[in-house]
């Protein structure tokens, strides 16, 4: 543990990092060619998501705001102050600054796999909210929910806004769901954002920005191979695909190899025909009956459910049971 102030103590887990060249080279042999989504994020990756958030198509951010903020003081009054309030995946610690003064936790417990970003986030936070005590734990939540020590007595309750459940298969989701339950104990609580099903055409707009910016993002993984791992992907064959798959309830995000080719990596070759797709990120929507299925599967049951007016996006508050 390092002390980053009276308030805010930093707690690094050492995560296991997996290689982005054996991930790359064990993705890109098997059948279906595929690299898990979490590799989008290198600094250009990550500044290309931010401004997919700015783009009208992609409705998620300003409607999750809208509900926090609009409910912010009775999610406080369901969650009940001096809680203790854990994030996984916390990033910049954005979406938690709306609920921070209606919930007034005793603490919160932010959860990175990235060290510095999540010092300097929870610094950030920290000084906007002086009274805050923040035990910022830098691990890979996919794998390990571990709470720091010297966490005060209170209820836990974990926050996942952002839809960022819905990168998750079904049974994956119910696994992680169960390991929720053992982090917070009965009586403890989830307050979680999940992307709802909806019309294709504005599920296939919002993966498919008039700007481009997710085809940029996505095929910056490439340039991100061909700059770390001596690759030599030309751009200009691969065209970004995003697509509604209503069978599996999912966005599927692929970039598709315009003609027949061979690409080096590492010293290794890797062949392309015609149409074949390297498949690089999957976004599962959830009507409310389909993601309660699961929370209930995970010892969860309903407590509250806020929905806009269109039915886009909803935030539930579940209870352990």
């Amino acid at each position: 543990m390092n002390a980053l102030s009276q308030k805010i103590s930093f707690h690094d887990f050492q995560p296991e990092l997996e290689s982005f060249r054996e991930a790359v080279l064990k993705g890109l042999s098997r059948r279906q060619k595929q690299i898990a989504p979490k590799f989008f994020y290198d600094e250009t990756g990550s500044k290309l998501f931010e401004a997919i958030l700015e783009q009208p198509e992609y409705y998620i951010p300003n409607v999750e705001r809208d509900l926090l903020q609009s409910y912010a003081d009775e999610i406080g009054r369901l969650i009940e102050p001096g809680s203790i309030l854990i994030e996984p995946g916390s990033g910049s610690c954005e979406k938690v600054q709306l609920l921070l003064e209606s919930l007034l936790p005793s603490a919160y417990v932010p959860m990175d796999i990235s060290r510095e970003f999540l010092k300097q986030s929870a610094c950030d936070l920290g000084q906007q909210f002086p009274w805050l005590t923040i035990y910022a734990a830098c691990l890979d939540f996919t794998q390990q929910m571990i709470l720091p020590q010297g966490i005060p007595q209170g209820r836990r309750v974990v926050f996942i806004p952002g839809s960022s459940l819905g990168n998750f298969d079904p049974l994956e989701v119910q696994h992680f769901l169960t390991g929720i339950h053992r982090l917070t104990g009965k009586g403890g609580g989830l307050l979680i954002g999940l992307d709802r099903k909806k019309e294709p055409s504005v599920l296939n707009a919002a993966y498919n920005d008039a700007a481009g910016i997710t085809a940029e993002f996505n095929r910056n993984l490439l340039t991100r191979i061909n700059n770390e791992l001596d690759g030599h992907f030309d751009l200009d064959r691969f065209e970004h695909r995003a697509f509604y798959n209503d069978q599996r309830g999912r966005i599927e995000m692929h970039l598709v190899s315009r003609e027949e080719q061979q690409v080096s990596i590492s010293g290794q070759d890797f062949r392309f025909i015609k149409g074949e797709t390297i498949h690089t990120e999957n976004s599962y929507k959830y009507s409310p009956d389909e993601f309660m299925t699961l929370a209930n599967a995970g010892g969860f049951k309903l407590l509250k459910l806020w929905s806009d007016d269109n039915h886009l996006f909803s935030i539930y508050f579940l209870v352990a049971v």
